[in-house]
């Protein structure tokens, strides 16, 4: 369970030390999910194999770059906004309310349907904390755009393994990352 943030001693000129802490707090598990994102990212790079491992294993150096920078980004934020980012794996485990990644090595498609599940999961977080900042902190809702679109894209990138030439995605429907993985991998094999 997340910990409730104190609320800071100072904050940025015209943001009440209260509205701070809100902003601290969603800001808390952006850092957490994608510091989780970029753990889980390695994990598939070194963890995909079959036919596409080198065009997937590349794929995912510089989304791993750029996640990593967004956590900085986030950290960043908190402190400026007076408060105390916690970065280690302990927070993180202990806070999220997700589990770990649930797919170890596997056929390049297959990791590729459990990340569009991981993707969507974190794109809605994000667009919810965007919200959450709109009347707010427009500073902070402008970081949390511009990660969405670097976000948004690399599941492009992904999705663009999973959409059949019809515009349907292997995964569509699925609920678990297992699931996502199966569909993904069944409709490889039905692909002449």
């Amino acid at each position: 369970m997340p910990s409730q943030p104190s609320e800071p001693s100072y904050t940025v000129p015209g943001i009440s030390r209260e509205t701070s802490s809100d902003i601290i707090g969603l800001l808390q598990m952006r850092l957490h999910s994608l510091n989780d994102v970029a753990l889980t990212l390695k994990h598939i790079h070194w963890n995909v194999v079959g036919p596409h491992f080198i065009a997937v294993h590349e794929m995912l150096d510089p989304q791993v770059e750029q996640v990593r920078a967004m956590t900085d980004d986030l950290a960043e934020r908190i402190s400026t906004l007076g408060g105390e980012p916690k970065g280690t794996p302990g927070a993180l485990v202990a806070e999220r309310g997700w589990d770990d990644y649930s797919i170890g090595r596997a056929e390049a498609i297959e990791h590729l349907g459990a990340l569009d599940l991981v993707y969507t999961s974190v794109i809605e977080d994000h667009r919810e904390a965007m919200r959450a900042t709109e009347e707010t902190d427009p500073v902070t809702q402008d970081m949390l755009i511009e990660q969405l679109r670097s976000l948004e894209l690399f599941q492009w990138f992904v999705r663009a393994h999973l959409e059949s030439s019809g515009g349907k995605l292997s995964t569509a429907g699925a609920a678990t990352e297992k699931d996502a993985a199966s569909a993904a991998a069944t409709q490889a094999q039905n692909q002449p």
